[in-house]
């Protein structure tokens, strides 16, 4: 997987994820996170993470608002629940967050120092200088208040941290691994997620080592006072610096056709149809859940055991569970929950080394590539009419309440109307 995978928008949005989600999110969180590791090594998690667009996917089929800021803060906080009980098994910790607990990053990394016995002193002076990094070398307009750091035992780990312009309402995320770092001032990130803002200051470009060099010799040449006469008798303007590939969140909060690679999503609906008599018999007769189940599985399984280039469009996998804010549809807490039933039934299996759930899981996503060369399927808009229609039964859930008093209480309103 390559370090250095793009950069995207992330528009601001306010609020909180509910009680409800943010329960379940640490469950899917930590099952796909066991997966992982059981079946690539927790080397292959920490890559995962330090890719933006695998990490917004990985948001989006927790339910999370699909584009926006708050999958940063969500991600890391259900992992940091999640994971917590499990990290002695695992050998992942996960420490910071937003705000204050940003803050608390150092003091969590030396308490896990004397506890796992990796040199958690080496490990503060990391998050620290990646802070200061992604402050004061990366000038682009965004002020840092999210530090997540994650780490393994043996001391390797990635940051997912972000930045905020409030007079845009844009958030800006910056990805850093370990893996292969050389130089916390030399190109030293994985991936910077966020808008373009025109030109930026980005001293950590690997073309910017002449001018590091020579800022120290002015300064001890000429002095502040010197250098500032200096640049006022400077003209003319510094070329732009060329930006990493950039995947562009759009402002808008609905999911629209234009947002999913939608010969995909009939791969994943087809394989889901192929698959699931076959893989999951027992499952498909649960009434009313079953066949809608096979298909969240599908987009879970891609999330495990995708390749990097099929999470171009993480639009497509808030198909999985919805999302919050009933974009596209409410989240169906039915399926939700027989989701996380039948992934931590495949993952405590997988650990007995039977590993027949975990193959079927594997052959959902094998399957959905192989087909969408040639499936067929209904349209994006009719799709999510159809998830719509059936949110009640399947108790759909949003911030607004659970989808089946909504459609009562208008029901009853348009009754009253026609009195």
């Amino acid at each position: 997987m390559a370090r250095r995978t793009g950069s995207a928008d992330l528009p601001l949005h306010g609020g909180r994820v509910p009680a409800w989600l943010a329960t379940r999110m640490s469950s899917l969180g930590a099952v796909i996170t066991q997966a992982i590791v059981h079946h690539y090594g927790r080397d292959e998690f920490l890559q995962r993470l330090s890719h933006p667009f695998w990490f917004q996917s990985f948001g989006a089929v927790m339910g999370m608002d699909w584009h926006s800021s708050g999958i940063t803060t969500s991600v890391i906080g259900a992992l940091k629940r999640g994971l917590g009980p499990l990290s002695d098994e695992l050998g992942i910790h996960v420490c910071g967050g937003r705000g204050q607990h940003s803050r608390k990053t150092p003091d969590e990394l030396h308490l896990l120092g004397e506890r796992i016995g990796f040199d958690g002193a080496k490990l503060t002076r990391a998050s620290r200088l990646v802070a200061k990094v992604d402050s004061a070398a990366v000038q682009d307009g965004f002020d840092l208040y999210l530090h997540g750091f994650f780490v393994t035992d043996d001391g390797k780990w990635t940051v997912v941290q972000q930045g905020m312009n409030g007079d845009k309402k844009q958030a800006r995320r910056y990805h850093w691994h370990s893996e292969n770092l050389k130089s916390f001032v030399d190109e030293p990130h994985s991936a910077i997620d966020g808008p373009a803002q025109g030109e930026i200051v980005n001293l950590t470009d690997k073309r910017a080592e002449i001018s590091r060099a020579r800022q120290l010799d002015l300064l001890d040449d000429l002095g502040p006072d010197r250098i500032v006469s200096e640049l006022a008798a400077l003209t003319g303007e510094t070329p732009a610096q060329a930006l990493l590939p950039h995947l562009i969140m759009p402002a808008h909060h609905d999911v629209r056709s234009s947002d999913v690679f939608t010969r995909r999503l009939h791969g994943t609906l087809a394989a889901a149809a192929e698959r699931g008599p076959v893989d999951f018999p027992d499952l498909l007769l649960t009434p009313g859940v079953g066949a809608r189940t096979v298909r969240s599985l599908a987009m879970v399984a891609e999330v495990v055991y995708g390749a990097p280039y099929r999470f171009r469009d993480p639009a497509r996998f808030s198909l999985a569970h919805g999302g919050k804010d009933r974009h596209p549809y409410p989240v169906p807490i039915k399926v939700y929950d027989e989701t996380i039933r039948v992934m931590k039934s495949a993952v405590r299996n997988a650990k007995l080394a039977r590993d027949e759930e975990m193959q079927a899981l594997k052959r959902l996503d094998d399957q959905a590539r192989r087909l969408e060369r040639t499936a067929r399927g209904p349209s994006f808009e009719s799709f999510v009419a159809t998830e719509r229609t059936a949110s009640p039964l399947l108790d759909g859930r949003s911030v607004f309440g659970w989808e089946k008093d909504l459609t009562q209480a208008k029901a009853a309103g348009s009754s009253r109307s026609k009195i």
